[in-house]
C-alpha cells in the first residue's frame, strides 16, 4: 500500500479510495481496455523449452502408441477420440482401459471455450475465484465485503454467503482448507479471519451467525506498523497457513498452536504472492514487487533472512505464483506483461545481476506498459520459458497450470487486464484459446480439477462459467449472458 500526500491510501490494485468510482469508470470504459487479444498465436516464438519439462508434459498427455494405429493408414497425432475408443474396446494397449495419459490426451483436446453461462452477478468487483480441490465447491470474494461459496454439485446454489469482518479495502485473498470445513480470508490488515463453512447457516455474519476468529500475523518486530496481507494459502495437511504482505515479509501461522511460527523479512518490496511448493510444506515460493522469485527451505533456515535460492528474469514486479506441485517447477505472472516458467534447480544463491534497463517511468496501477519496454529482456534471465500476449495492469492478475487429471498440466491459463482469459500451450507457447465476455479486468479464474469447465471472475462483478460444445449445457440455475 502506498501513502499519498492527501493522507489517502492507494492499494496494490492501484486506486485511491476517494478516486474509486472515477478510476473504475475509466477502466471499465470500452476505449480504456484496448490491448489486442485476437491473436491465437504468440507474437514472438517461444525459445526452445527445457527438454525435461517437455518430456514430462508429453508423457502425461500422450496416448499409448498402439491406440494411434487402429484402422488403416499411418499413425496420426493427435490421435482422434474415435480411434482411441476403438483401440480401448479392442484392448490394443493390453490394459483394457485408458491410462491417465490416454485420458489427458482425449480431455485436453476439448478446451472450455463455449459459453459463457452466468453463475452470479454482484454490484462490486470480484477479486478471488477458486474451485475447491475436489471441485464440489467454488469460492468467490468481492470488494463489497462478500465472499460466496457455491455448491457446484447442486446447481451452483449459494451454500454460504459470508460478510467479511473488519474489511480493509477489499478481499485480497481466500483459501479453503483441504477438508473444506474452514475458509480463511485476508484484506489490507494483519488480521486474517477464519470461518467454519460447514455450519448449517447460509448467511455468515461475524459473531452473529458464525464465529470469524481473527488470526494475528503481526509480531513484536512490527512495532505497531499496520500491514496488509496480499496472499494466504493453507498447507496440504491443513495445519498451517503461509502469507505474504506489503511489509516485505512472508509468514507461517501454526493453526494448532494458534500463533505465528515464522516471519521472514523476505524481499525489499511488497510480497504479492506466496505458496507452499508441494504437499510436504518444506519449500515456500514467494514473489515480490522487487521482481524476484525466491525459494525458502524451512528445513535449513539458519539465517532467517536468507533464501535457499533466487530466480531472476522478470523486469517488473511479480503478481502471482502457481506451483506445479512437484517441488521443482512453478510459474509466475509479472507486471512486465509475461508469464515465466521456472525450474528451481536453476536458481542462484543470491541476486547477482542488475538488469539496469529502465530509461522510462511508469506505474502499472494507471498507466499502459511502455511500448519501448516490450522488447526488453533480462540479461540474466533464469526462467525456462516466457509466455506473452495477456496484459498485467491495475491489479494482481493471477495465472495457473491447467489441471493434472484432465490435461496433464499441458496448458497455462491467466486472467488479463483487457477483460479476457488466455490459455497457452506450455510446450509451444501458443495462445490456444482466448475467452471474451467481461467488460473489466479479469483478476482471477479457475479450471475445474476434473471437468472441462473454467470459471472467470471480473471487476465487472460477473462470475461466468465456460465449457465445451455439446457437453456442458447450462443448468437450470444458470443462464447464458447475452
Amino acid at each position: 500500500m502506498h501513502a499519498i500526500s492527501s493522507g489517502l491510501y492507494i492499494d496494490e490494485m492501484g486506486y485511491a479510495m476517494s478516486r474509486l468510482e472515477i478510476e473504475s469508470d475509466l477502466c471499465e470504459d470500452g476505449d480504456a481496455i484496448h490491448e489486442d487479444s485476437s491473436s491465437q498465436k504468440s507474437k514472438r516464438p517461444l525459445k526452445n523449452l527445457d527438454n525435461e519439462i517437455t518430456q514430462i508434459t508429453k508423457l502425461k498427455s500422450t496416448p499409448h502408441q498402439l491406440l494411434g494405429q487402429v484402422g488403416l493408414g499411418r499413425p496420426e497425432f493427435p490421435v482422434s477420440p474415435v480411434k482411441m475408443l476403438g483401440g480401448r474396446e479392442s484392448n490394443y494397449s493390453g490394459r483394457g482401459r485408458f491410462s491417465s495419459a490416454d485420458r489427458c490426451h482425449v480431455l485436453s483436446r476439448y478446451l472450455p471455450v463455449s459459453g459463457p453461462w452466468l453463475v452470479d452477478q454482484m454490484a462490486s468487483r470480484a477479486y478471488v475465484s477458486q474451485f475447491s480441490a475436489d471441485g464440489s465447491l467454488f469460492v468467490a470474494g468481492f470488494q463489497g465485503s462478500h465472499i460466496r461459496i457455491y455448491n457446484v454439485d447442486k446447481g451452483w446454489k449459494v451454500q454460504k454467503n459470508i460478510l467479511a469482518k473488519s474489511l480493509r479495502w477489499t478481499i485480497t485473498d481466500t483459501s479453503l482448507s483441504p477438508d473444506q470445513r474452514h475458509l480463511v480470508y485476508a484484506s489490507m490488515s494483519p488480521i486474517v479471519h477464519i470461518v467454519n463453512v460447514g455450519s448449517s447457516e447460509t448467511e455468515s455474519r461475524a459473531n452473529v451467525t458464525d464465529i470469524h476468529d481473527g488470526l494475528d500475523f503481526s509480531s513484536d518486530d512490527d512495532e505497531g506498523y499496520s500491514f496488509g496481507i496480499f496472499s494466504v494459502k493453507f498447507s496440504t495437511d491443513g495445519r498451517e497457513l503461509v502469507a505474504g504482505s506489503n511489509g516485505d515479509s512472508i509468514y507461517v501461522y501454526d493453526l494448532e498452536a494458534n500463533k505465528l511460527s515464522l516471519r521472514i523479512l523476505a524481499h525489499t518490496s511488497d510480497v504479492n504472492t506466496v505458496c507452499f511448493a508441494d504437499e510436504t510444506s518444506h519449500l515456500i515460493y514467494s514473489g515480490s514487487d522487487d521482481s524476484f522469485c525466491k525459494v525458502w527451505d524451512r528445513r535449513c533456515l539458519i539465517d532467517r533472512g536468507k533464501p535457499a535460492g533466487v530466480l531472476m528474469g522478470h523486469l517488473e514486479g511479480i503478481t502471482f505464483i502457481d506451483t506445479r506441485g512437484d517441488g521443482r517447477y512453478f510459474i509466475s505472472n509479472g507486471k512486465d506483461q509475461t508469464i515465466k516458467l521456472w525450474d528451481i534447480r536453476k536458481m542462484s544463491s543470491n541476486a547477482t545481476c542488475n538488469p539496469g534497463y529502465r530509461s522510462y517511468e511508469w506505474d502499472y496501477r494507471w498507466m499502459d506498459y511502455p511500448p519501448q519496454a516490450k522488447d526488453l529482456n533480462h540479461p540474466c534471465d533464469q526462467s525456462v520459458s516466457t509466455y506473452r500476449g495477456h496484459s498485467v495492469l491495475r491489479t494482481l492478475i493471477r495465472c495457473y497450470f491447467s489441471p493434472a487429471f484432465s490435461t496433464g498440466q499441458k496448458y497455462i491459463y491467466t486472467g488479463s487486464h483487457n477483460a479476457c482469459v488466455y490459455v497457452y500451450d506450455l510446450v509451444s507457447g501458443d495462445q490456444v484459446a482466448t475467452l471474451k465476455h467481461h467488460k473489466s479486468p479479469v483478476r482471477d479464474c479457475s479450471w475445474h480439477p476434473f471437468q472441462t469447465m473454467l470459471v472467470s471472475s471480473s471487476w465487472d462483478g460477473d462470475i461466468v462459467r465456460w465449457g465445451f460444445t455439446g457437453s456442458d449445457a447450462p443448468s437450470s440455475s444458470t443462464k447464458k449472458r447475452v
